[in-house]
């Protein structure tokens, strides 16, 4: 040992040598890349990082969302879009999307990263550099389609695994009260303003915190506090509290269903971690029977909140509470980084192995069991993306004129030529899609998975807007505000136009469109635009005509192009004459 440190004086370190020199590297890439004009491969459902254009869009506009705009998720995603998407309007869709959350969690791990160092310099590296793989690499941790691609869906569901992975990291490394009070403070509010199934999560988490010793009930109070006083403050200036919460009671009834199945389902479809994870966790228990027996005894004798923290404040089963908490927020879930933040409880855990030389079998299952448990992410995350970019080689670029940064992709060449092909097929054959529709079935059962699906999407709305340009110089009118009767509405965003208030974005009609009320019915009533794609037909897209269609009765349907039909309202369909 050094004589400084024998002395109680810790020596000086090289930054280069700092766990937060990684972070400041991450944060300088991510700079550089969303300012330069990449393309990345397309993947499965890329049209769902569309969702975040139409609400920045509209935030752009003025309109707030859940007040203004039902949303199938929180408001904080979309205002940390539309602030990134404000400084890096060109940046490549994915990334800006996925990296958005880093304004909240780069900072915030750098807090638990400092603090983690002071006590060891290999678990400060342990928190930060897996924490920077799930964070960089714009990737779920399941695959939902056989070819690789990038992940442009499950987003939210991934932000929010990133942020309790911060988490979790406070609360088993940070010491000084008032820094992880903070930290806690923010990631629970975000979570709450990200997707409450995550906030119901982080409850699991913090409480489990509180029992364990790791809060303080002086702690917790002042979090009360602190966010009662922030949602009354928000709810007084804006009305999006009581919005947001009128929206997650919209939600549940139109998802209500047995618990029990989607438990069975997060377990099977985790079972990578979930397994090991449980085997470690009670692994973990066993080994320490003789103290907990100890500590149940000092319960029954005390009967105190210091006997049930230290009970509870222990690696089993704070793996287990953790590991309890994903499983039930992957109940809701369809692509996410799922169990990332039992990393944290690992890391914990490793740092103790040391502390069981004198049991070298024990010690050589604890660390078969931990490493079992924390590799399947990160090494699935890292093979998804190997794939994906590696074969960027073979890759040619979207042809488009009119997409802007949303046609920045790539894709095989066969891809792109079946996307030409279909574009083609799909309005010369109306009665065959129209029967599937009729017959409540898709064209394929992986259709919006379907890398030449999302790419003849694009092309078909590269196409439609270039139908709209035409339609309006041949006829002197403009269309202030364009409606897609369909999952996504990037048109206002691409022609620069505005989007009608009050109307559900991300419009999946089985799970996160409402009934229309009267100010649904009256912004649609009065949108200048109306969009139905046709290159398929879709049960989606007919659902949501039949919801909409009363509103547009006084609009005029004329057939736009070969994908697009158009529903024109009536102060400017008189322009039209007679086409």
């Amino acid at each position: 040992m050094a004589a400084a440190e024998i002395a109680g004086v810790r020596p000086k370190r090289a930054f280069w040598t700092s766990p937060l020199l990684p972070l400041v590297l991450a944060l300088a890439v991510v700079l550089l890349l969303l300012s330069l004009p990449l393309s990345l491969p397309v993947g499965p459902m890329y049209w769902d990082v569309f969702i975040y254009y139409d609400a920045a869009n509209r935030i752009f506009d003025g309109q707030m969302p859940v007040v203004d705009f039902f949303t199938p998720v929180g408001p904080l995603g979309y205002y940390l879009f539309a602030g990134w998407l404000a400084l890096f309007p060109n940046a490549q869709p994915v990334l800006i999307a996925h990296w958005s959350l880093l304004a909240l969690t780069l900072p915030m791990m750098a807090a638990v990263t400092i603090e983690a160092d002071r006590q060891s310099r290999v678990a400060a590296f342990g928190l930060v550099l897996p924490f920077l793989l799930f964070s960089l690499l714009p990737f779920n941790t399941h695959e939902y389609y056989p070819y690789p691609g990038s992940d442009g869906f499950g987003i939210y569901n991934r932000q929010v695994c990133q942020m309790l992975y911060v988490m979790v990291a406070a609360l088993l490394f940070v010491r000084r009260p008032a820094v992880l009070t903070a930290i806690v403070l923010v990631a629970m509010t975000s979570l709450f303003f990200l997707k409450i199934t995550g906030f119901v999560a982080g409850l699991v988490v913090a409480g489990y915190a509180l029992l364990a010793g790791r809060l303080s009930w002086r702690q917790t109070a002042q979090l009360l506090a602190a966010f009662a006083a922030l949602l009354v403050a928000l709810q007084l200036s804006s009305g999006l509290v009581s919005a947001y919460l009128a929206g997650i009671v919209a939600l549940t009834e139109m998802n209500s269903g047995t618990l029990a199945p989607r438990f069975l389902q997060s377990l099977s479809m985790n079972f990578g971690v979930v397994a090991p994870g449980g085997a470690l966790a009670i692994l973990l228990v066993a080994a320490d029977r003789h103290g907990l027996v100890e500590r149940l005894a000092a319960l029954g004798r005390e009967r105190s909140i210091a006997a049930v923290a230290a009970l509870l404040d222990q690696d089993g089963l704070w793996l287990a509470a953790v590991l309890f908490a994903g499983i039930l927020f992957e109940t809701q879930n369809t692509g996410s980084q799922a169990m990332i933040f039992v990393w944290p409880v690992l890391v914990a855990i490793a740092m103790k192995l040391p502390a069981l030389a004198r049991a070298p079998t024990l010690m050589a299952a604890v660390a078969v069991l931990a490493a079992a448990t924390a590799l399947p992410p990160a090494v699935g995350i890292a093979e998804r993306a190997a794939r994906a970019y590696a074969g960027v080689v073979k890759n040619v670029v979207l042809p488009h004129e009119r997409l802007k940064s949303l046609g920045a992709l790539n894709m095989r060449p066969e891809v792109l030529r079946r996307a030409e092909v279909m574009l083609e097929i799909y309005p010369t054959h109306p009665l065959t899609y129209g029967l599937l529709v009729r017959s409540s079935e898709l064209p394929s059962p992986l259709l919006y998975s379907d890398f030449d699906f999302q790419v003849a999407h694009l092309m078909a709305i590269d196409r439609a807007i270039g139908a709209i340009e035409a339609l309006e110089r041949a006829n002197g009118i403009r269309f202030e505000t364009i409606m897609s009767l369909n999952f996504v509405n990037p048109f206002p965003w691409l022609m620069q136009r505005s989007a009608p208030l009050h109307v559900a974005i991300g419009a999946d009609p089985t799970r996160a469109v409402p009934p229309p009320d009267a100010n649904v019915a009256a912004a649609m009533r009065d949108t200048d635009l109306v969009l139905y794609p046709r290159c398929p037909p879709t049960t989606a897209n007919a659902d949501l005509f039949r919801l909409y269609a009363p509103m547009l009765s006084e609009h005029r349907r004329i057939r736009l192009d070969a994908c697009f039909d158009a529903f024109v309202h009536p102060r400017l369909a008189a322009a039209l004459g007679t086409q």
